[in-house]
């Protein structure tokens, strides 16, 4: 017989993580206490949410304060016309798919910017960033960092050079407390992040489609799970993976070459407790 996170069988009994036992004896468990945050109910966490949800992840804290619009149909996982003329929360739209797959799920709403509610991002064991501005970035990994919290962030661009052909490609990093953060990794540079605050911290409307998100969100449910279970045994250092949708391909970044043995120089172990944030 199995059980949900809070003692009450499966629906009839029905073993739904048999096809997942390679993960380990103890998957299941560790994965339904597991307490995850996401930040961004948008195409990425969307894809996150639900994929969370059918692997057994029984605890989440959901924040965005946005809703859905007819725009965000091509991407929002579980996104309907109906919600787009009734402006249905987004943090409603993926409870309502949390729950349709685990109706025990305990899920906390948060319909407001996660800067807002610290302490709800702090009792997280593990946060998705799936925000859109570098800036947003820097504060989510600051702030997980001081809470030594795993952070994994997903984002996606599409890139236009001349007559050629546009290049759409994305990022998926674990930033871990004591690895290399995103800007040791190269990620975050005070170039993108001055060149975003000329434009007053805004990102713009970036162009988003679905195939892209759902890989990127799948390649980084699968490092989430991987740091729960390590049933790779292989998860071990920094995580950088460069997405090249035009290729198809989702690879370790050539960064990563280049900077083993070296030490993160901006987080150091005296830093922690709650961080501030200040106007640049």
């Amino acid at each position: 017989m199995e059980f949900w996170a809070n003692g009450d069988t499966y629906p009839e009994g029905i073993d739904r993580f048999s096809r997942q036992s390679f993960l380990g004896s103890s998957a299941a468990k560790k994965i339904s206490s597991c307490h995850v945050g996401i930040v961004g109910l948008g195409g990425g966490g969307s894809h996150i949410a639900q994929q969370l949800a059918h692997v057994g992840f029984s605890c989440f804290s959901l924040f965005d304060n946005d809703a859905v619009e007819n725009s965000n149909l091509n991407r929002l996982v579980g996104g309907t016309y109906v919600d787009a003329k009734k402006d249905t929360p987004k943090v409603d739209v993926a409870t309502r798919i949390i729950n349709g797959i685990n109706p025990t799920a305990k899920i906390a709403k948060l319909k407001s910017r996660w800067q807002d509610l610290p302490e709800r991002l702090r009792a997280c064991d593990i946060v998705f960033g799936c925000v859109d501005s570098f800036a947003e970035r820097r504060d989510l990994e600051i702030t997980t960092r001081r809470y030594l919290i795993p952070y994994l962030d997903i984002g996606m661009d599409v890139h236009r050079t001349g007559n050629e052909p546009p290049h759409m490609a994305g990022q998926v990093i674990l930033s871990m407390p004591g690895e290399l953060c995103m800007t040791c990794l190269g990620f975050l540079t005070e170039e993108k992040l001055a060149r975003e605050a000329e434009r007053y911290g805004a990102a713009g409307s970036r162009p988003q489609v679905v195939w892209a998100n759902g890989i990127l969100a799948s390649s980084a449910v699968g490092i989430a799970i991987d740091l729960i279970t390590d049933w790779t045994q292989s998860l071990r250092g920094p995580v950088y993976l460069s997405y090249d949708s035009n290729t198809g391909t989702i690879q370790p970044h050539k960064r990563l070459h280049y900077l083993v043995g070296r030490v993160c120089p901006h987080f150091p172990p005296s830093h922690l407790g709650n961080p501030t944030f200040k106007q640049l």
